[in-house]
């Protein structure tokens, strides 16, 4: 895997870092496949209970390296970055330049992202990704596209609609205007505001990795499945997944830790 982006797996947790540091882990075309690579990667590892998602280095993420794409401006369908970054697969619904932050809103695991320093543009878009979101006070984030005469593409339509009301999503998006954690978190942009947002980020996450993978893995799929679906599909769903996890060997377990008043045994998950 690019050393571009780092995973480590212990006890459940991947820890995912990307690595980009003398560029503020600004996304070059190299950047961009690396995440999905790294996300791509962890979406078939059963033995991955939780992902914390970071950045080494001085922030998070800066965003598009427009130095890497010195042709953003043309108009041609070939032979550009931009044709680059629009490419896609028949059978995906999302483009190239959307995947790496789509590809953690897809995990089958929850994705907590830990934030700070700057989080621009594109890596705004990444950390909107995560199922939950660590920033540091003095983190700077902004969806910053309109500086650059552009809107925010990169699966944004998918992820903020879940997290803010529509008229804030409307004004930082004309705006690009730049918050802190303080002011990302009563937006609702973030979750938590923390000193340190990657030990926070991985305390939370070793919570929930002492949780039975199953559970946790089809909590994640009824809600992003339900949040904006049809009444009667989205109960029915509720109820398979549930039937699915009763007498399961994972959830037995639980039962049992919890009356003999121990730490819960959990095996790999055990379902798709």
């Amino acid at each position: 895997m690019s050393e571009l982006v780092t995973v480590s797996i212990e006890n459940g947790i991947a820890d995912v870092r990307l690595n980009r540091v003398d560029k503020y882990n600004a996304l070059s075309p190299a950047m961009f496949q690396a995440i999905i690579d790294a996300g791509e990667a962890l979406a078939e590892n059963r033995d991955v209970r939780v992902v914390v998602l970071s950045g080494n280095g001085r922030g998070f993420c800066a965003g598009l390296d427009m130095g890497s794409f010195q042709n953003m401006s043309e108009k041609s369908d070939s032979d550009s970055d931009t044709a680059t970054l629009v490419a896609r697969t028949d059978d995906r619904p999302e483009n190239f330049a959307q995947r790496p932050a789509l590809v953690w809103k897809r995990l089958p695991v929850p994705v907590i992202a830990a934030i700070h320093g700057v989080a621009f543009g594109g890596g705004c878009q990444i950390a909107l990704g995560a199922d939950i979101r660590f920033a540091a006070a003095d983190m700077k984030m902004s969806i910053m596209e309109i500086k650059w005469g552009l809107i925010p593409d990169m699966s944004i339509s998918q992820t903020l609609r879940d997290i803010v009301p529509l008229d804030v999503a409307k004004e930082l998006t004309f705006t690009g205007k730049i918050l802190d954690g303080q002011q990302a978190k009563d937006l609702g942009l973030v979750t938590h505001v923390v000193e340190d947002p990657l030990v926070a980020a991985m305390a939370l996450a070793a919570e929930i990795a002492s949780k039975s993978p199953d559970a946790i893995r089809f909590g994640k799929q009824l809600l992003e499945s339900v949040w904006h679906g049809e009444e009667r599909e989205s109960l029915a769903l509720e109820e398979s997944l549930q039937r699915t996890l009763i007498g399961s060997d994972n959830q037995v377990e639980a039962i049992k830790a919890n009356f003999e008043k121990r730490a819960a045994d959990f095996t790999s998950a055990q379902f798709d």
